[in-house]
Parts: C-alpha cells; structure tokens; sequence
C-alpha cells in the first residue's frame, strides 16, 4: 500500500486490469461523446465571458472617450477614470477568488458557477445601461466578481465531471474558448466602435451568453466526486449522497455507461477513502506535506504564466507590426484580431495532442520557444533595430509558444494536481495568484520600461521564463491518463 501511494508518477496508464490505489481492478471508464459536451459547454462559457471582456474593454474604452459617439456627456475621462473602466473586472476578480476560498466547498462546483453566471449577467446589464461613471464601475466590479468565480469553478467543474481519457483536452478547451471570446470582443467592438454609444452594445452583448450559461448550469447535474467528499466528510446520508452521485454520473456519461456507474462511484469512494479524503481542511493544512507540493506546483504555474511578459508582448505587437511595414498595424484593433487568430489555432493544436503527448513536453517545448522569442525581442530593442523581421517572427513565436503551453496547460494542471478536500480552496489561492500577478505586470510596465527600456526588460522576462523552465522540468509531474485520485497518490 506505502508502494502505492509513494510511487513516482509516470502519467501513464494501462488498460482496464490495471489495479487502483487501494489493490481493486479498475473497471474500464466507459462514456458517450456526446453526453461530454454539456458539461463541458456551459462551464466553458465562463471562459468565452472572460475573453469577450478583455476584447470588447479593448473597443469600449475609445467609443467612450468619443465626443460624437459616446453617447453620453461624461465622456471627457482622465487616465485614472479609463483605468478604473479597464481594470475594473481584474479587481473584481480578485474579489472573487477570495469568496471563492469560503464558499467555493459549500456551495459546489455547480452552484458557484450558477452565482457566476448571476453576476455576469447583472454585471453587464448595469456597465450597459450604466447613467453615470461610478455605475459603470461598479457594473465592471460585479461582472469581475463574476469572472473570479467562473474561471475558479469552471476547470474544477470540467476535471471532475470529464472522462480521464480527454480530461486534458476539454480542460485546454476552455482556454481556446477564452481566446475566442477575445477575439468575438475584439470583432464586436470593431463593428460597434464607430456606433453612437457604440460601448452599450459591446458590454450589453454578453448578456445572452450569461443567462445561456446560467440555465446551462442549473439543467446540469452536480460533480458527483464533490458529492461523494461531502459524503465521506459526514455532511450528509452516505446513501443518499452515493445514490445522488450514481445518477449524477449516470447523466455526465450517458447510456454507454450501463450499468457500471454504481461500481465506478464505489472506486471512487474507496480511493477516496485510501488517500484520506474523508479529513476536513484545516487552513493550516493547505501550506503543509502534499497539500503544500500541489499548491506550490499550481501557484507556481499560474505565477509564471503571468510574469513570462505576456501582457507586456502584446503591447508591443502594433509597433512591431507597423515598423515591419504592416498597413493593418495602424489599425490595434486588426492586430489584435489578428494575433488572437493565431492564438486559436495555437491553442487547438495544443487542445488536440495534450492527451497524446503529455503536459510537461508541450510545457517544456513552449516555454522553450518563449525563451527564445524574448531574447530575440530584447536583441531587436538593443542593437537589432535595422531588422524589424527579427521582431516580428519573435513576436509570431512567442504568442504561438505561449498558446501551446502556459495558455492552456497551467489552468489544465491546477484544476487536477489539487487533492479533492483542498481542491476549492487550493485553486482558489492559484486564481488570486494568477489575477494579483495579472494586476502587478501591468501596473508595473510601464515604470520599469522607463526605468531599464525595452530591451532589458524583454531580457529580464527571457531570465525569468528561463527559471520557469527549470521550475517546470523539475517540479512538475505529468498526470497525462491519471485519474483524479491517482494524480493525488502518485504525484504528490
């Protein structure tokens, strides 16, 4: 049993006579295609509301300040007012992933993503309809609350309810779904920029998808696994609670499950059991033995994701563009849907080969070309300026690395290297690491471009996904083909 839960975690399984955990013969894990679509569909569409901000927000802020088209007589913004209306949904979200840290077990994956989809919709109602600038703000806040929460609940709704087999590919679906939003935002605002009131109609058009996503999630069953720890925590009838999780199951996998659900939500329960998910969390416990590996596997990710200059690139892609002799480079809002186009098919190639070749080769071999690509833009900055295709293909190779890699693959890893009973709380503190990082890298870009110039700060970023490179070779495990629970034994 010590064997078990010691081994090395290879990220490898065999076929359906491979024992678990606890010495049982694993029955196969059988599920219908199309039944794994709703569960993933509506979860993912707190994905898609986040990019659509980013995009729109993008578009919104230039109608808003237009004295002819905003529509409106406060349109005459300072940079503080235009901050507050960009950054407002980040602080939200920060403000949601720390009520995700309370709420996030007592209310279930399911319920918190019904409460997301609530403040979405209530969000972009009053930014839409907003009469006066501190009721936009306050709408942006809400919608932000709302995106914490989502991007919170979303991958722990995904990874508990998909089949192992393509775990990894939905759960890199949804960052492919935040991209498209960005660029639905970025293609909206460009239609409705030059609209009186244009910025209305941009926040306003998100107000479908949230009440589709609303009504998704409420129609969806719960995550049976977040049924069956409140069940061997004691917080409710063992049978009931298992009853509920068979049914639950029996709804994700379709008629292909059979009659096996009942013997699948018993394996679980007894792993569950083996690994000690029936002990509560105290918080203490979060920063201690496995617990503390997860959370410094899942921050660390999420943390590099962020502090690679990911933001600070695509700053930089409208002026690269354009000393290249791009006309369209002109133009921000066509770069950015240009890049976010090449972002979608970096991203579905990645959702395509994840389960084939594993986490930490596309992690490996995307920061690889970041690395790379941010020593090419420091050089182009410094002393390669007379050779602006030096920039540009860097430019190409450092969206595209970071689409096949940290894009997809850190939300990937934080919504399945946390244990079942920390894992609310866990991606929680991994979501407010990755907005908190989001916030600083661009609070502090542009003072530390005054301060060192472009060049060097492209270096620092180049050190920086450097040591991610290491942190990753040597700290995170593969969990390609594991189960949930094995992840939990074999890798922690």
């Amino acid at each position: 049993m010590k064997q078990a839960r010691e081994g090395k975690c290879s990220g490898e399984i065999g076929g359906a006579e491979e024992p678990l955990l606890n010495g049982r013969i694993k029955t196969s894990e059988n599920y219908s295609l199309v039944s794994a679509i709703f569960p993933f569909l509506f979860p993912a569409l707190g994905g898609l509301l986040y990019g659509y901000d980013i995009g729109s927000t993008s578009c919104a802020t230039i109608s808003i300040q237009s004295a002819t088209l905003s529509g409106i007589s406060w349109y005459n913004l300072n940079s503080v007012d235009i901050g507050l209306i960009t950054s407002g949904s980040l602080y939200g979200a920060l403000i949601g992933s720390v009520l995700a840290f309370n709420i996030a077990d007592f209310l279930g994956r399911r319920r918190e993503l019904i409460l997301s989809a609530f403040l979405y919709l209530v969000g972009a109602l009053v930014t839409a309809l907003a009469p006066a600038f501190a009721v936009m703000v306050v709408g942006r806040f809400v919608f932000g609350i709302g995106i914490g929460l989502a991007m919170h609940a979303a991958p722990m709704y995904i990874a508990e309810t998909a089949p192992s087999q393509i775990r990894g590919q939905l759960i890199s679906l949804k960052e492919f779904f935040i991209v498209l939003g960005m660029v639905a935002g970025y293609g909206i605002g460009s239609l409705t920029v030059d609209t009186v009131a244009g910025w209305r109609y941009m926040y306003g058009a998100s107000t479908p998808l949230a009440m589709i996503m609303g009504i998704g999630m409420w129609w969806l069953p719960a995550s049976p696994r977040w049924l069956l720890l409140c069940a061997i925590q004691g917080k409710g009838s063992m049978q009931e609670l298992r009853e509920a999780a068979i049914c639950c199951l029996c709804r994700l996998r379709g008629e292909a499950i059979g009659d096996t659900a009942s013997s699948k939500v018993d394996e679980i329960l007894a792993e569950l059991a083996f690994v000690g998910e029936e002990k509560e969390v105290a918080l203490a416990e979060v920063f201690r033995g496995k617990c503390l590996k997860a959370l410094t596997i899942g921050a660390g990710l999420v943390l590099f994701q962020q502090i690679t200059g990911q933001p600070s690139v695509l700053y930089y892609a409208a002026s690269i563009l354009q000393s290249a002799g791009f006309s369209a480079a002109s133009d921000a809002t066509r770069v950015s849907i240009l890049l976010g186009l090449l972002k979608l098919i970096m991203t579905g190639i990645a959702v395509l080969v994840v389960d084939r070749l594993g986490r930490r080769p596309l992690l490996l071999g995307g920061v690889s070309g970041m690395v790379i690509s941010l020593f090419l833009l420091g050089s182009y900055y410094i002393f390669l300026d007379h050779a602006p295709f030096v920039a540009v293909a860097a430019l190409l190779l450092y969206v595209g690395c970071y689409q096949l890699s940290f894009g997809p693959i850190s939300w990937l890893m934080i919504s399945e290297i946390f244990p079942l009973r920390l894992r609310g709380r866990g991606l929680s503190i991994a979501v407010l690491v990755n907005f908190g990082a989001n916030a600083l890298v661009t609070f502090a870009f542009s003072p530390l471009k005054a301060w060192l110039g472009a060049g060097i700060l492209f270096y620092v970023f180049g050190v920086i996904a450097l040591l991610s490179l290491l942190f990753i070779f040597f700290v995170v495990p593969e969990t390609k083909g594991l189960t949930l629970e094995e992840i939990e034994a074999k890798c922690l």
